[in-house]
C-alpha cells in the first residue's frame, strides 16, 4: 500500500502525459498492486457479505485516465484510488462499499451506501423510511463509527411526501451514505484487511436496506 500512496503523490505533483510515460513501467506494477488490492477486499468483504462474492478487479475500480471533455480540470490523471464493492460490480447501482486514498489531499475514507439512486429508487426508499422507519434509523445506528452524509440533502421535505411522519427528515436525502474518515496509517497497518472487514460489517444491515429497496424499484418498474 505504501507504494501505491507513493506513486499517487508524485502523479498529483507531476499530473502530465511527459512524466506518466516516463514512469509507465512504474504504473503498470503500481496497478497490478491495485488490483490484487481490490481483489483481497473483495475477498475479506465477501466474508460478511456473500452477495458480492466472485468480483474481479476490473469490476470494482476505475480507470486512472480522466476523461476530460466537459471539465476545466485539464489534468490527465486520476490522483486518487477508489474500489467500490457491491454486488454485481460497480455499474449495477446498488449499494455497496468504497474504499478511497487520496494522498495529496490527505483524504482517507471508507464508506457504504448507494451515491446515485434514481428518482424511482429514493421514491422506494422512502417509503422505506415511512413504513420501517425504525428498523431502517437501527440499521444506521448499527454503522458505528460511520456518519449519516447529508452533504446535497433538500432543504426541505419534498413534494408529495409528509413532513408529519416520524422519520420524514430523511426523505430530504438525495443519496443514502455513511461515511468514516481515515488517517493514511489506517491503510498502511499491517491488519488494514481484518480491520476494514469489521468496520464494514456493520455497515452490512445498511446495504441490506438500501438493496431491498433498489431491488423492489426495479421490479416495479419504477
Amino acid at each position: 500500500m505504501k507504494s501505491i500512496i507513493e506513486f499517487l503523490s508524485e502523479l498529483a505533483k507531476n499530473n502530465n502525459r511527459e512524466w506518466f510515460e516516463k514512469n509507465k513501467q512504474r504504473y503498470r506494477t503500481i496497478k497490478q498492486r491495485m488490483d490484487a488490492f481490490a481483489e483481497r477486499l473483495v475477498d475479506v468483504i465477501a466474508r460478511f457479505d456473500p452477495n458480492i462474492e466472485g468480483l474481479k478487479a476490473k469490476d470494482v475500480t476505475y480507470r486512472i485516465y480522466r476523461d476530460t471533455r466537459f471539465s476545466k480540470d485539464k489534468t490527465p490523471y486520476k490522483t486518487w484510488f477508489g474500489v467500490f464493492v457491491c454486488p454485481r460490480g460497480k455499474k449495477s447501482g446498488f449499494a455497496g462499499y468504497y474504499v478511497h486514498l487520496e494522498p495529496a489531499r490527505n483524504f482517507y475514507m471508507l464508506c457504504s451506501g448507494a451515491y446515485c439512486p434514481s428518482a424511482g429508487e429514493q421514491r422506494s426508499v422512502r417509503e422505506e423510511f415511512m413504513t420501517e422507519g425504525e428498523a431502517f434509523v437501527e440499521a444506521i445506528e448499527a454503522a458505528q463509527g460511520f456518519d449519516l452524509v447529508w452533504d446535497g440533502a433538500y432543504k426541505r421535505v419534498p413534494n408529495g411526501w409528509s413532513a408529519e411522519d416520524e422519520f420524514s427528515q430523511y426523505y430530504r436525502l438525495r443519496a443514502y451514505l455513511v461515511e468514516r474518515l481515515v488517517d493514511e496509517s489506517y491503510f498502511t497497518a499491517d491488519d488494514f484487511f481484518d480491520r476494514v472487514a469489521d468496520d464494514f460489517s456493520r455497515t452490512k444491515p445498511f446495504n441490506d436496506t438500501l438493496n431491498r429497496a433498489i431491488e423492489y424499484a426495479r421490479e416495479m418498474g419504477w
